[in-house]
């Protein structure tokens, strides 16, 4: 596993806590994947409710707190794939 897919496993554990209601797929260009659902966040290619692909800086500045979820979409940064609700609300959660 790589030390960015590391990082990321646990500010999702902690920003998201007991799991979430769905599950998300967060593909980590040049990295790995993240599988986030009722279990909480782990290293993971499952199929998913909905999957977002971001280069790590986009990840990075998003579980930092210094990008907005949907500003990171409308820019292009953010690419999603499946359920725009999921997503949403994964939105919300992160911010």
């Amino acid at each position: 596993m790589s030390e960015v897919i590391d990082q990321a496993v646990v500010a999702l554990n902690e920003k998201v806590g007991n799991g979430f209601d769905g599950s998300a797929k967060f593909v980590i260009e040049d990295e790995g994947n993240i599988v986030l659902d009722g279990a909480g966040a782990r290293e993971s290619d499952d199929d998913t409710d909905v999957t977002m692909t971001a280069d790590a800086d986009t990840f990075r500045s998003i579980l930092e707190g210094d990008l907005n979820p949907t500003s990171a979409f409308m820019s292009g940064r953010l690419k999603i794939d499946g359920d725009m609700g999921t997503a949403m609300k994964l939105a919300s959660a992160l911010s």
